[in-house]
């Protein structure tokens, strides 16, 4: 994906298709046999509650000293959403890992504007670079794949309808290259903001998706539509605001107590933000890891307990 990011939404409809398809149709069976007298609309709904929980949870684990796991951290909210539109289309009754699905998925993330289009350029192959003497830098191909992610998710609103003006769009990247330049002194304050955005483009996504799928107005649909206050969201912004006052804390010590290094203070400042960083991000992953894998055995317990009572 870095040698061709033009492609990133090509190669990711067609992993998401060969990898996640079989999953989604394993997941909407195991929907379905937990919750035998639940509406499509219903089913549903927790559908797309999942699809905002893995994309939240996992995909918007970046920042600070985390920066270099932002391509990875944006596969997973992508793919995410990708199996969110696999498992809609498996409660319409359709397959979810036929190769139909892949086109499907680019036009649906606004990766092209129809289906034909979807088709041809699935069907082409990588484009030779315009200089192939000179291929891009390492940092060039990151920052083009970042963008493109960042476009296809939806992070900004370049996939609406009526597109935004050019203003709005530029305020929208600053705000995003704020955001991550913040996120080197406290690692914390990307998670709220990367949550929301998930949070309202799997929404846009996933009535989308519902429109595409079982036609019709799909804003009756349950689940669909969030509150503005997500209390997830809240919760994050709570304490990505509290991580903030301990950098603060620490740089005001250290200028009070004037502690030097080869008679200057940036070299003890910058030291200390960085191990401060890593610690603060290293003790929320271990939480995140250890709530998810309990989130995750609950649901499962869920899922089981309704197959059993299928069975029965």
């Amino acid at each position: 994906m870095r040698a061709h990011p033009a492609r990133l939404p090509e190669l990711l409809a067609v992993f998401a298709v060969r990898h996640r398809g079989p999953r989604a149709a394993r997941r909407v069976a195991a929907l379905r046999a937990a919750h035998p007298e639940a509406t499509t609309g219903d089913l549903a709904a927790r559908a797309v509650d999942h699809a905002r929980l893995v994309s939240q949870s996992e995909g918007a684990f970046v920042g600070g000293p985390f920066l270099w796991l932002i391509p990875f951290a944006f596969c997973v909210a992508l793919l995410a959403q990708a199996q969110l539109l696999l498992e809609l289309a498996a409660l319409a009754g359709k397959d979810p890992a036929d190769r139909a699905r892949a086109p499907e998925l680019l036009v649906l993330q606004g990766a092209h504007p129809d289906l034909a289009a979807a088709e041809r350029a699935l069907a082409a192959g990588p484009e030779p670079a315009a200089d192939a003497s000179r291929p891009p830098g390492r940092l060039r191909g990151f920052w083009d794949l970042v963008r493109r992610m960042a476009r296809l998710l939806g992070i900004t609103s370049e996939d609406t309808v009526p597109p935004p003006s050019r203003w709005r769009s530029a305020g929208e990247w600053s705000l995003l290259a704020l955001v991550l330049l913040m996120g080197t002194v406290a690692p914390l304050v990307w998670l709220p903001y990367m949550a929301l955005s998930y949070t309202r483009a799997t929404d846009r996504l996933a009535v989308r998706g519902v429109a595409h799928y079982f036609g019709g107005d799909p804003s009756g649909w349950p689940g669909l539509h969030r509150a503005r206050a997500d209390p997830g969201v809240v919760a994050a912004t709570g304490r990505a605001l509290a991580a903030l006052l301990v950098p603060v804390a620490a740089v005001a010590g250290l200028l009070l107590a004037d502690i030097r290094l080869a008679d200057s203070r940036w070299p003890v400042l910058a030291l200390v933000l960085i191990v401060l960083s890593v610690t603060v991000g290293a003790l929320w992953w271990t939480l995140h890891r250890r709530n998810l894998r309990a989130a995750r055995r609950a649901a499962g317990s869920e899922l089981g307990a309704g197959g059993d009572r299928g069975r029965g």
